[in-house]
């Protein structure tokens, strides 16, 4: 039986089951106040909508799969991963291989008619759009509502006069040109484009890398909220107008200002049953990725202010200590799950593959272990940059210690399990199947998505099949790794990785299980638990 893990002041029996309060960052104060990020983790391009007493967010995936995360709250602070909307993500076939930045971009959110809608872009092949009656599922097969490349960031707007619009941007990357905004009218259903596209706003003058829009309607204006200027460097603005089409007029709602917070911008405007208003968005943390902010936000003159603003202007900046949104209650601290005892028979929501996922690679149990077995790669796949059997976890803040204990039990020689950090630059430590016996490992690779080679450290002959894998993170993404025997004596090895985003991504923590040889019968790996700790 798995012991009681006490860490701090935090004690948590983890053979009960899921761990719901984070160890490593925590936003809620429990003195009626937060302090942002609510989530500190890779939830890049969020939206959020209240239906009810619940708030819902999503965010976008890119390769990852499950695909398009779904987080719920009762006081927009404390935040629970509840499930996917993408349990593969087609095409299927394309998806089995890494498509590093490509997948699922930045999504919307609705509720209409009792249903769920959930519009999100592939900038290569179009917008899609999946339903559901109930927010866990099941989800529709996605439909593919306008075929094309380049188009991006769609939300639907469902008019008081029955119809329907979408407004969306363009990928420069794909399309050959960005920075604009266009509105199209979809079908009553909103499962298909029937109108060509209107140009309602350009931004290449005051507004460049204009993108992420969000449509609402108020007080007889059309509303766009979107972000401007880049995700590290940019902005808030918002679009009125008392026409769907335009003309449009503009005002920056929110920048950095005094602030630490840069580039805050892109996400969701929402209200509480009590009448506040709230801003949802992100911040660009390189290695980190896109961390998730809550942001007060008030009305003027029908234009909105969001953050505090300090000099009266019209245009507010971020908080970082701000008194919790008032919902009526007050509701337990909850957070996303990072730890995993692996006590359920269910792959905890945490975990993403980097692409769709083989059966075989990994297999819950009522044992208490996720069972790995050795997956043999195509000879096409050179590094792990591109291994599509890495099961990752995004990282939970900017500093703390991820360990697991698992049990090699290969059968085959260079047969290699590793626990790795995963990014345009990554690091893994592992155990390999050799002639004689069982042997550590540390690989690294330093621009690894420009080609840069991997060096490799050889380490000790290994006693037992029972290890302890290690990596701590400190601030500035350095990973240093080291194992242990026995759980208590680390030993460290290699030198430390510098982490660094991968392709619209924050740098990922997991696990992959690897073979050379073809068979008919692979070696496994039991991983007993994973635990991040300060």
């Amino acid at each position: 039986m798995k012991k009681l893990l006490v860490i701090g002041f935090v004690s948590i029996c983890m053979h009960a089951g899921a761990q719901t309060v984070s160890n490593v960052w925590v936003s809620d104060q429990k003195n009626g106040t937060y302090k942002n990020p609510v989530i500190d983790a890779d939830y890049s391009d969020p939206d959020a909508i209240r239906v009810g007493d619940d708030f819902y967010m999503i965010s976008s995936s890119f390769n990852h799969i499950p695909g398009l995360p779904i987080l719920h709250s009762k006081d927009l602070v404390n935040w629970k991963l509840i499930g996917h909307a993408l349990k593969r993500q087609p095409p299927f076939n394309h998806f089995s291989a890494v498509q590093h930045g490509g997948g699922v971009w930045a999504p919307s959110i609705r509720y209409y008619n009792s249903e769920f809608y959930i519009y999100y872009p592939d900038p290569d092949l179009g917008i899609y759009l999946t339903k559901a009656k109930n927010i866990t599922g099941p989800w529709s097969e996605p439909v593919l509502v306008e075929a094309g490349k380049g188009l991006i960031d769609p939300c639907p707007l469902w008019d008081t006069d029955g119809k329907v619009y979408l407004v969306h941007a363009y990928a420069g990357s794909r399309a050959g040109f960005k920075s604009i905004l266009v509105v199209k009218e979809l079908n009553k259903e909103g499962t298909k484009v029937i109108s060509d596209p209107v140009l309602v706003f350009d931004g290449h003058a005051t507004d460049p890398t204009l993108e992420g829009p969000k449509f609402y309607k108020r007080n007889g204006y059309y509303y766009i909220f979107a972000p401007a200027g880049g995700v590290s460097t940019g902005w808030q603005l918002v679009l009125r107008s008392k026409n769907v089409y335009g003309p449009y007029e503009r005002k920056v709602v929110m920048d950095q200002g005094s602030s630490p917070v840069n580039g805050p911008h892109q996400g969701a405007w929402v209200n509480t049953q009590t009448g506040e208003d709230w801003f949802l968005h992100f911040q660009d943390k390189d290695a980190y990725g896109r961390v998730v902010h809550l942001q007060p936000m008030i009305w003027k003159n029908d234009w909105p202010v969001i953050g505090v603003d300090k000099d009266a202007d019209g245009k507010g900046e971020p908080v970082m200590v701000y008194k919790k949104p008032n919902v009526g209650k007050t509701y337990p601290v909850v957070t996303v799950t990072d730890s995993d005892e692996f006590n359920t028979t269910k792959l905890g929501l945490q975990w993403q593959w980097q692409a769709n996922p083989q059966q075989g690679w990994a297999f819950p149990t009522a044992e208490g272990v996720l069972r790995m077995f050795s997956a043999l790669l195509p000879d096409s796949i050179k590094t792990a940059w591109d291994y599509p059997n890495l099961l990752a976890q995004k990282f939970p803040t900017e500093a703390f210690t991820a360990t697991a204990k698992i049990s090699f039990q290969p059968k085959h020689e260079k047969e290699r399990f590793a626990l790795m950090v995963h990014g345009a630059s990554y690091a893994y430590i592992a155990v390999e199947k050799r002639a004689d016996g069982n042997y550590i490992s540390y690989v690294k690779a330093v621009d690894a998505d420009r080609k840069g080679k991997e060096t490799v450290q050889d380490g000790e002959k290994l006693k037992s099949k029972d290890i302890y894998f290690r990596v701590q993170v400190s601030k500035k993404a350095i990973c240093t790794f080291s194992y242990s025997e026995d759980g208590i004596n680390f030993k460290t090895i290699g030198e430390a990785l510098t982490a660094k985003p991968g392709r619209w991504v924050g740098a990922k923590l997991g696990f992959f299980f690897n073979r050379s040889n073809k068979t008919n019968d692979a070696g496994i790996t039991d991983i007993d638990w994973f635990r991040i700790e300060q």
